[in-house]
């Protein structure tokens, strides 16, 4: 399997970073850039998740775990910098005095000159994409017409896909996933513990300058607002695929190509959870401390899979992550890369 990429430092493109509320204004450091999309957590205490971006501005919000309407809340991120953001005032779920938090921050960067074709029927009215490193955070407005194009400018078919309607509350954020295809995805939801099911959301699968929208008020409500962020595949960085679960505690193997920082995994076939891992909850194996995107609660210590130099090792026997006959889906992001584009390899944890 090719392990070659072009992102030797995949840390210049997504990092997550631990800190601790104070309930007073003060910057998060350590991300290494300035980040575009940042999805936050307490991990001591139960609270929402939230979920911020640059194209919308610090001030917006909304939470992945629940389906309410955007908030608007001026002392939330009060700047982004060229090594993290600035939390204002606001306490509740991300600067709680001694809550601690992890952030994991993704970085795009292009707001302007984004793609577009004949077929393209929503050009986003913001946006801020990264072609090298697969990413397309895109602010637009709905117009209820079944097969219209929403422009992405990644430049290649996404491969995940996360959208939620902002200006009102009561629709799930709707996801997209290549492992599954476009024909079933309706009834996974990132709030949601659902499994996939038909569904008319999206009209076919995307491709390298659109995603094909349904009619449905989901995600393209007439005169309705909606955040989308998309990703694709990129060599060595990152990886949306599948695996089979074994039902065994000496669990499957899933190979990325590189060793990751942050892992999504989801079962796709019916009901369960979708389980976070990263690199800096504890940091080390066997103890990848596990949070519930779908949920608020604290996070988990048990030991539930490795990190690899070439992606992931489950060692449980849990249905959400390994059940015998359960397919898996997953969204991986890279640490380092298996081989980097000198040849050199990297190192296992």
């Amino acid at each position: 399997m090719a392990a070659y990429t072009t992102i030797d430092d995949a840390g210049l493109f997504f990092n997550p970073v631990l800190y601790t509320g104070t309930g007073t204004a003060h910057a998060i450091t350590g991300v290494g850039f300035q980040p575009d999309f940042v999805w936050q957590k307490a991990r001591d205490t139960t609270q929402d998740h939230r979920a911020i971006d640059s194209v919308r501005g610090g001030d917006k919000q909304n939470y992945p775990d629940l389906t309410n309407a955007e908030v608007t809340d001026s002392e939330f991120i009060t700047a982004f910098g060229a090594d993290g953001y600035t939390m204002g005032t606001a306490g509740g779920n991300a600067n709680d005095n001694t809550t601690k938090y992890v952030s994991w921050n993704w970085k795009a960067g292009t707001t302007s000159g984004i793609t577009t074709d004949g077929s393209t029927t929503i050009t986003p009215s913001s946006y801020s994409f990264n072609q090298t490193a697969g990413i397309s955070i895109l602010k637009y407005t709905g117009n209820s017409t079944s097969g219209a194009g929403l422009a992405h400018g990644i430049g290649v078919k996404p491969d995940f896909l996360v959208m939620k309607k902002t200006n009102s509350a009561g629709d799930n954020w709707q996801i997209y996933h290549q492992s599954i295809g476009y024909s079933n995805s309706g009834d996974l939801a990132l709030n949601s513990t659902s499994g996939q099911g038909a569904q008319t959301n999206f009209s076919g699968e995307p491709d390298a300058t659109n995603i094909f929208l349904g009619g449905n008020t989901i995600n393209n409500g007439n005169t309705d607002t909606f955040i989308c962020y998309a990703f694709a595949d990129i060599q060595g960085y990152s990886k949306f695929s599948s695996y089979p679960g074994n039902g065994k505690a000496d669990g499957v193997f899933v190979y990325t190509g590189f060793r990751p920082a942050y892992v999504l995994i989801k079962k796709a076939n019916s009901s369960g959870s979708w389980w976070i891992f990263d690199n800096k909850r504890l940091g080390y194996n066997a103890a990848n401390y596990r949070l519930y995107a779908n949920d608020g609660t604290v996070e988990n210590t048990t030991a539930e899979l490795d990190f690899v130099s070439n992606g992931f090792k489950l060692r449980t026997t849990d249905g959400d992550l390994n059940g015998s006959g359960n397919t898996l889906i997953y969204m991986a992001w890279a640490e380092s890369p298996l081989v980097n584009s000198e040849g050199v390899p990297t190192n296992a944890r």
